[in-house]
């Protein structure tokens, strides 16, 4: 009995967060229109999301290409389709892994960020200072951060889709001697621009996964700094979970599923 009372109470405490991080979300679209925009906090969080998160999406978008171009080639040669090979390519991770990858990198370096920026603030009283100077919370720590992301993530994936493909197919003229042209043939005959305007919608949502839960659960922190470790790992760890299913949905809804 006496074990089960911590367990429950920390699957309340994330079904809670979860809920906040949801209304936060909600309350975010609000603030977008009817709350204050503060420049400096802007540009400040622009830069945060955006080039400092793109070395590590590009260094993960040039090697999971090169990994999946070479499994996925070997597959295709053994059926004598190595000509498809850029199709493949496209359809799996143009419309999914890199998107989901891009997302998975944010979370883990900007969404992490967030949630320890936030409770730090939070446990040191910073959060309470701002709101007896009038200064409301939302509009000056959350409203910057969630714009941020869902502006520069798209971009970002964009950014992984055009190196993935570029490494793609040098990898497979280097090691299949596939030509250049074959594979982009490829590529464009079964990426359409209306995948290309999904993956844009994907990364705008998951900017907005990213940011609500990271900046929920550094609201949400009580304690001191061990507590602040832990709404960082535990809202890089929700994140992830909601990318994936929420990318499970996206899938099946933008991309017209025989279920529907």
């Amino acid at each position: 009995m006496s074990n089960s009372k911590p367990e429950n109470f920390l699957e309340r405490s994330w079904l809670w967060r979860l809920i906040l991080a949801l209304f936060l979300a909600g309350q975010l679209g609000l603030r977008l229109f009817k709350g204050r925009i503060y420049p400096r906090a802007f540009l400040e969080q622009f830069a945060k999301a955006g080039p400092r998160s793109l070395l590590s999406v590009i260094l993960i978008a040039i090697s999971a290409s090169a990994i999946f171009t070479v499994q996925t080639a070997r597959e295709l040669n053994r059926f004598g389709a190595i000509q498809a090979l850029g199709g493949a390519f496209a359809l799996a991770f143009c419309r999914e892994l890199g998107p989901v990858l891009t997302a998975s990198i944010v979370a883990g370096q900007v969404g992490s960020a967030y949630a320890a920026e936030l409770g730090a603030m939070r446990v040191t009283e910073q959060i309470d200072a701002l709101i007896m100077l009038k200064t409301d919370p939302i509009d000056y720590l959350v409203l910057p951060r969630a714009i941020a992301c869902c502006l520069m993530l798209p971009l970002l994936t964009i950014c992984a889709i055009a190196v993935g493909t570029g490494v793609g197919m040098l990898t497979a003229r280097q090691f299949y001697h596939l030509n250049p042209w074959v594979f982009l043939r490829s590529v464009r005959a079964f990426l359409m621009p209306l995948d290309l305007l999904a993956v844009l919608l994907k990364g705008f949502l998951f900017g907005i996964v990213v940011s609500a839960i990271g900046c929920s659960w550094g609201l949400t922190t009580q304690g001191g700094a061990k507590e602040v470790g832990q709404s960082a790992t535990n809202a890089v760890v929700t994140t992830w979970i909601a990318i994936f299913f929420l990318d499970f949905f996206l899938s099946l809804v933008l991309f017209e599923s025989p279920v529907f």
